[in-house]
């Protein structure tokens, strides 16, 4: 039989991390990497696993790399705190990592999206399909983005049918936190990569980012939540353009 080990990191991560890894009990291994949290998340997470690696603040792929370092099974999975495994997924997982003709050495899984006080099912949030399952041996590092990291690995992609469940933001106020925190993360990646920003970027990108998600990728359909969605992504693309423009 095949084995599995989930990874999770967190930071001040106490009103998730014990439905997070409620929902990983399946697994045969939990690790944590946390970033000193000062609140009550180690000590919750201690409930759950002996796994638990203390670091400084690093960025993200950083602290998945040093995860990954420690895993011993089989299979990875790694999700976000603020997400939640289903009993239908993870019975899913179970049967796929130990079928016999099994031919993919990664897996992408769909996330459905609760923001604020809804799911989210247009506006290109879904579907969206991100790879979170990989056996260990194909798995060779993630990539060194600050945000939205990549594994980067070797072998053939499927796609699994049952939805990982994302709890994104569950107010204005988580989201400005992290609004703030992402932009100068992403503009920060831009800049390493070479790319500048002009006044057009800072003008229109952010107007292109609504008309597509609102209307080309039926956010109108998502309701007064939908707007919400549209409008505050848009402000993240005129922030993380205005960001890059500066750090010339």
């Amino acid at each position: 039989m095949s084995t599995i080990t989930s990874i999770v990191i967190t930071y001040n991560e106490e009103n998730n991390i014990s439905e997070c890894l409620e929902s990983l009990k399946w697994t045969n291994e939990i690790i944590v990497v946390d970033s000193n949290s000062t609140d009550r998340t180690a000590e919750l997470a201690k409930r759950f696993t002996d796994n638990i690696y203390t670091t400084d603040t690093l960025s993200f792929s950083k602290k998945r790399n040093l995860a990954l370092e420690k895993t011993t099974c089989d299979w990875i999975i790694w999700i976000d705190a603020d997400e939640r495994v289903s009993a239908e997924l993870s019975h899913e997982i179970y049967d796929i990592i130990n079928h016999p003709s099994n031919k993919y050495e990664a897996y992408l899984i769909n996330r459905s999206s609760f923001f604020i006080n809804k799911f989210i099912k247009h506006c290109g949030w879904y579907p969206d399909y991100t790879l979170r399952l990989f056996k260990r041996t194909a798995g060779i590092r993630f990539d060194d983005a600050r945000v939205h990291e990549k594994l980067i690995y070797n072998g053939k992609t499927g796609k699994l049918k049952n939805e990982l469940i994302h709890y994104t933001d569950k107010d204005f106020e988580h989201y400005i936190k992290k609004l703030n925190s992402y932009t100068t993360s992403s503009s920060l990646d831009l800049h390493e990569a070479g790319k500048k920003a002009n006044i057009a970027d800072i003008i229109f990108r952010p107007v292109f980012t609504f008309i597509k998600m609102y209307f080309l990728k039926l956010g109108l359909l998502d309701g007064y939540t939908g707007l919400i969605v549209c409008t505050l992504s848009s402000i993240h693309v005129f922030m993380k353009y205005s960001k890059l423009y500066f750090l010339k």
